[in-house]
């Protein structure tokens, strides 16, 4: 089947350092868009940090955010799809990401309402409102946020990296029979959200309930942990040149990293019929 539907992550995938789509990446979204082959984004990030990035591929189509646990129309403002999570268990995660021995190691985000909440402003919550463009509200015990109901997602943050894997591994075992989808966007980044919050999920929704298309005819192309299940899910699925091993062996296709413009080369590629000269 020819490719209908092409499905991109933002950060690491179509935005590097600059926080920006590179001029040639918008280039060649437009001519795939062009030929009939609708363009849909799929990403951790908050609806509303989105946005931009949706205006600026010209998309047509509802805008999967939050890993997958918000898909929401630009448009209209119609919610296609809501998964958050139930607050008895968004409770367990934060006490466990309060204990005393990580507390002090872990800036904690709750998301609720498309608003994000904090215990404090730090220089890690400067750091990402400066790329996410969201203004972070201190609320102090996080327990009040939860207590308001349909906790979209919860992160935790650190810079150290070997922490946040054995926080991986320690909440997969605690919440191993709890209805959670945990991952990482990055190194630094580990997420918690609601079991069908994922991005897969979120793609097979969007391909088959509201577009009506085969899985065979959609491409999907992203560059970490979080982007496995549409990678999976998909007919083609691209790892980025910038993505983790593992991610890229689960990939049918390996493109450049972001920098070079990994997915101008993979849409020419399987979109435009003409093979990049570095793929």
């Amino acid at each position: 089947m020819s490719i209908k539907l092409v499905v991109l992550d933002i950060d690491g995938t179509i935005a590097g350092i600059s926080n920006q789509i590179n001029p040639t990446v918008v280039q060649t979204i437009h001519q795939v868009q062009s030929r009939g082959i609708q363009v849909a984004l799929a990403t951790g990030r908050m609806f509303g940090s989105a946005l931009r990035f949706h205006r600026a591929i010209q998309s047509t189509l509802p805008l999967i955010s939050y890993n997958g646990a918000l898909t929401k129309h630009p448009h209209s403002g119609t919610v296609l799809r809501e998964k958050p999570l139930p607050a008895a268990i968004a409770l367990e995660i934060l006490a466990h990401f309060e204990q005393p021995d990580l507390q002090p190691h872990l800036d904690v985000h709750c998301y609720y309402n498309d608003q994000l909440h904090v215990r404090h402003i730090t220089p890690e919550t400067h750091i990402y409102m400066e790329r996410s463009g969201a203004m972070a509200q201190a609320s102090g015990d996080l327990r009040s946020i939860i207590a308001l109901g349909s906790t979209t997602k919860m992160l935790a943050i650190s810079r150290n990296a070997p922490l946040m894997a054995q926080l991986m591994a320690e909440m997969g075992h605690k919440l191993r029979s709890q209805a959670v989808h945990l991952t990482q966007s990055t190194e630094i980044y580990f997420e918690v959200t609601h079991a069908e919050a994922t991005k897969g999920l979120a793609l097979k929704h969007l391909t088959e309930e509201v577009l009506g298309l085969d899985p065979q005819e959609v491409l999907a192309i992203g560059d970490n942990f979080n982007d496995l299940e549409m990678l999976k899910y998909a007919g083609v699925g691209v790892a980025m040149g910038n993505a983790p091993p593992e991610v890229q062996r689960v990939a049918d296709w390996v493109t450049a990293d972001v920098e070079a413009d990994g997915v101008s080369q993979a849409l020419a590629k399987f979109c435009l019929d003409s093979t990049p000269a570095l793929c």
